[in-house]
């Protein structure tokens, strides 16, 4: 395993569509390693693989609450509800800012063996989801912020 670079808001990587993962790889199995040791090494709660220069469609994601997830060409299926509230990312490193996403989130996706299954998250797990599944689309949070990004280098967590 090895800690691999964030890439950061301006880094044109971060801007494109990734590519659907077909077949499990050595080299994507270190990938899904190397993205789990460089999101806790950052402290993360979320990293999609174009966030470490790879335009692949995946993500891993740890809310701290059941098993952590391999996220392998990730859809959502079902979105409800709307909360609002601050949001980081590891790729704009020191802000956050106000963005109103589901509550609720139904999503498909293949683990790291390549199976199919079915993820439901509420609050911070649907907030995680959507804002992962967005990079793999060349989105950022940063598109959706209302009112501005605030500076929080000040040490506060960043999703």
């Amino acid at each position: 395993m090895a800690l691999r670079n964030i890439r950061e808001l301006g880094d044109d990587v971060l801007r494109k569509k990734s590519r659907e993962i077909q077949e499990m790889t050595p080299k994507i199995k270190e990938l899904i390693e190397d993205m789990f040791e460089t999101m806790y090494e950052a402290d993360g709660v979320g990293l999609a693989a174009p966030q470490v220069g790879v335009l692949k469609r995946l993500v891993v994601i740890d809310t701290g609450e059941g098993k952590p997830l391999v996220m392998i060409n990730p859809e959502i299926l079902e979105r409800s509800g709307s909360q609002t509230g601050y949001e980081g990312c590891l790729s704009v490193p020191g802000k956050s800012g106000i963005v109103t996403r589901p509550n609720y989130v139904k999503a498909r996706a293949k683990d790291e063996n390549m199976k199919t299954y079915i993820v439901e998250g509420t609050e911070l797990l649907a907030r995680a989801i959507c804002h992962e599944v967005d990079h793999l689309d060349g989105k950022m949070y940063v598109d959706f912020v209302e009112g501005g990004l605030v500076d929080t280098s000040n040490g506060e967590d960043e999703e």
